[in-house]
């Protein structure tokens, strides 16, 4: 791991590079669309049946409450309509994310669990016609937030990275060093371990993607050390992982590649105004370089992307605006 870091004059030779040539993107449409609930927040978006799904978490606080999962959708963007609520008695359920089954049929609800009684672990709920769920069922073991899940178009399985902050004990108190591990299902119900990537720093959301060349890429958060994100890049079959230092803090990560072969990522970063903001970031797989600073502020970002009619989509949170409530944005990248 420390060899695979590259050093920190090159990543800044690389970041300059990458400014020079790095996308531009011009904000063309943003606005609140949710702030029901005291807190509103972890976005994620896709498409399904033609329409748009946007799920959320609705609770008490970022951290305390009894939280449910929110579905909105939309034809365009345009108007955005109430749907459904994903919940379990007794549980806060937190960071949804959303994605479509291989087989086009069904709508895939991924999120973690937690309660006083049951710990922490993750769960998953799928639905045919995005009104009728199913009840939330577990996934791998106690501790585990399998955080993002995304499909690998050569052999159309899932795949994710989920951390474990108590890998050794079992117990509910972090640990000096969590695991980072990638796994792989064929139905999104039965998991198996694909690869340790071995992140120090206490290494925990992650969104793995599938490039168009076949390579994973990987956008670490780490929550130890210095507390700056890392990329990682592997080529198949996914089990060998090399790392690149971002030197930037990352809060609910996400990233996405374009048509034209581009990176997009978003996340908590700092941008051109004091303080923590959702950026939109060029990325490679060694840099992120700024290039968007959607209207945010405070507790923020836990972006959704989806690329549709030549613009990027995007979901986030923000409470610049007096407390954390939905916003939808539409973005062209240049």
């Amino acid at each position: 791991m420390r060899r695979s870091f590259l050093a920190s004059a090159v990543v800044l030779i690389s970041a300059a590079l990458l400014h020079a040539q790095a996308p531009k993107a011009e904000l063309v449409h943003v606005e609140k669309i949710w702030d029901k609930a005291p807190h509103n927040g972890f976005t994620d978006l896709t498409r399904f049946q033609n329409l748009f799904y946007l799920c959320f978490r609705e609770a008490d606080s970022a951290t305390t409450g009894e939280g449910v999962i929110h579905t909105m959708i939309s034809a365009s963007g345009k108007t955005w309509v109430d749907n459904v609520i994903v919940k379990e008695s007794g549980v806060d359920l937190r960071d949804p994310k959303l994605i479509v089954t291989p087989d086009e049929k069904r709508l895939y609800l991924l999120c973690g669990g937690q309660s006083a009684t049951q710990g922490r672990q993750p769960r998953y709920a799928t639905t045919m016609d995005g009104k009728v769920w199913t009840p939330m069922q577990k996934l791998l073991a106690k501790g585990d937030w399998l955080w993002r899940t995304t499909i690998n178009p050569a052999d159309k399985r899932f795949y994710g990275a989920c951390y474990n902050i108590h890998p050794n004990s079992g117990g509910p108190a972090p640990e000096k060093e969590w695991s980072l591990k990638t796994y792989a299902s064929t139905d999104g119900a039965v998991w198996q371990l694909s690869s340790i990537m071995n992140v120090p720093g206490q290494a925990g959301e992650t969104t793995l993607r599938f490039l168009k060349d076949g390579s994973a890429l990987a956008l670490v958060n780490r929550q130890g050390g210095d507390r700056k994100g890392v990329i990682g890049m592997a080529k198949a079959p996914y089990r060998d992982w090399t790392w690149a230092a971002t030197g930037l803090p990352l809060g609910g990560p996400n990233f996405i590649e374009l048509p034209d072969g581009k990176l997009i990522a978003g996340s908590r970063g700092f941008g051109a105004t004091p303080g923590p903001h959702m950026v939109l970031f060029a990325m490679t797989a060694n840099s992120l370089t700024p290039i968007l600073e959607l209207p945010s502020g405070g507790d923020c970002s836990y972006p959704g992307f989806y690329w549709h009619d030549d613009l990027l989509h995007v979901t986030y949170y923000s409470s610049h605006e007096g407390k954390a409530a939905i916003y939808y944005a539409q973005v062209r990248i240049k």
